[in-house]
């Protein structure tokens, strides 16, 4: 679970403007804190397969939006993946 201050901080960080909720860039990062968060959950609750599942979807999202993001515009792409530290 991401708090909305977090959250808040994510937009404000990743975003082009104070309510930038929709660029890819935004929707990305907060995807990349959810499945973060979820992560280390799973860590102490390794049978919890229902959430196990849920993240699965979030990251086969956030790879759409990463594969969006590269045939749109290559540089964006590669800040964003820079940025979070993800691989690829």
């Amino acid at each position: 679970m991401i708090t909305p201050e977090r959250k808040q901080e994510v937009i404000a960080q990743y975003g082009k403007d104070k309510g930038d909720t929709g660029s890819p860039e935004v929707q990305i990062a907060i995807l990349s804190e959810r499945i973060a968060n979820l992560t280390e959950h799973f860590k102490t609750h390794q049978k919890d397969n229902h959430s196990r599942r849920g993240m699965i979807k979030m990251v086969s999202q956030r790879r759409g939006l990463l594969d969006y993001m590269k045939a749109k515009d290559a540089k964006r792409y590669e800040a964003i993946i820079a940025k979070l530290g993800l691989r690829r």
